[in-house]
């Protein structure tokens, strides 16, 4: 694991910075290991599945505007109701769309420092814990933080997810 700022390829290096002009105070971490699904992402960082930030993009149907959603690693995004929430139903988009949306590729999506402003929903499950940890750019990089931090710097609304 490495967390020196020199040494982050330009994706992490670029959350890192979005995240501190947010005013959150972050580090981003190379864990020298895939961290791209949340079990792994556990695994590296010596957490509970449910501190992992799922980043997860979806389109609106009849908008196609997107909508992040920030999901504990153990949920599952009940998408009707969500829609239920957002007011329109979701697509799941392809990867080249989440690419365009928010600079970053699956697997390495962060909560912030996206190419576009996203609607952005948090799972209250988040909340439930001290310390979450969230992708950082790529499938390798991630970085801890408060959850109410996150949900705060983020411009985050609430929900539950299933």
């Amino acid at each position: 694991m490495t967390d020196d700022a020199s040494s982050l390829k330009p994706a992490a290096q670029r959350v890192e910075a979005a995240a501190r002009a947010l005013g959150l105070d972050v580090r981003v971490r190379a864990m020298g290991r895939s961290t791209r699904t949340a079990e792994e992402a556990a695994a590296a960082c010596g957490c509970a599945v449910g501190q992992i930030v799922k980043s997860l993009v979806f389109r609106g149907k009849e908008s196609g505007r997107p909508y992040l959603l920030l999901v504990s690693g153990g949920n599952r995004v009940n998408e009707k109701a969500v829609a239920r929430i957002v007011g329109e139903p979701l697509q799941r988009p392809d990867a080249q769309y989440v690419r365009d949306v928010t600079g970053f590729a699956i697997g390495g999506i962060p909560p912030v420092g996206h190419d576009t402003r996203l609607a952005t929903y948090m799972d209250r499950d988040l909340l439930g814990y001290v310390t979450v940890w969230a992708a950082a750019g790529t499938p390798e990089c991630v970085f801890p933080v408060a959850p109410a931090d996150l949900r705060d710097k983020a411009g985050a609304d609430v929900i539950d997810i299933g």
